[in-house]
């Protein structure tokens, strides 16, 4: 579950090689779960809120057995906060292919997978993002997606869990990666390649 295809779809590749022990099932972001799945594994990438309400309306979908949480974010508070929603996985996204493949594995067997608390969680083999053919680092694609969804710089300090200053930091390398002056020029070219949200992508239960 994300709200960016791609994402989804470099979440796909990596889990390939274990085909014969898992399938995905769900590769549009428009389309509703329609049919029963052991897990609904929760993308984080570039949510609009630090504690997302989505993984309680993902926990509560009766075609849902049980949800998992994918991040860069492996704070406590997260984490915690994760767990009361209902979710039952909680991996960082340095986690292996492998690693991830038997930690759902063992999560739709009815087990509890939560990763420890980790201050930076850097990218695991195989993890994609919009941008990083350009050179565009994880975090500062996950920082670009955000500032194309209009939040500002203590919006996503919030979000990314990072200080408002290396948030700045960020955005400066950004622009000069970009060839940009400013974020309108940022949020433009964001807008122009990829880094607007498909569209609120988390299955909802009443239908909206």
């Amino acid at each position: 579950m994300n709200d960016y295809e791609l994402v989804l779809r470099g979440l796909a590749h990596m889990l390939g090689p274990f085909a014969d022990r898992l399938e995905v099932v769900q590769l549009d972001a428009e389309m509703r779960v329609t049919v029963d799945v052991d897990v609904a594994l929760y993308d984080t990438f570039a949510q609009p809120h630090p504690d997302d309400e989505d993984v309680s309306r993902l926990a509560a979908n009766p075609r849902i057995k049980t949800v998992a949480v994918f991040t860069w974010k492996m704070d406590q508070v997260l984490i915690d906060a994760a767990v009361r929603r209902g979710a039952t996985g909680y991996f960082a996204k340095s986690t292996s292919a492998e690693e991830l493949a038997d930690g759902l594995l063992r999560v739709a067997a009815g087990n509890h997978i939560i990763g420890r608390p980790i201050r930076r969680v850097p990218s695991g083999p195989g993890i994609d993002w919009p941008g990083r053919e350009r050179g565009i680092s994880d975090r500062q694609s996950e920082i670009l997606a955000l500032l194309t969804q209009g939040k500002r710089n203590a919006e996503i300090a919030e979000l990314t869990h990072l200080s408002v200053n290396t948030v700045k930091t960020h955005l400066q390398t950004l622009f000069s990666k970009l060839g940009v002056g400013n974020r309108v020029e940022a949020a433009l070219w964001g807008t122009e390649h990829g880094f607007t949200p498909d569209h609120r992508s988390v299955d909802r239960t009443d239908g909206s």
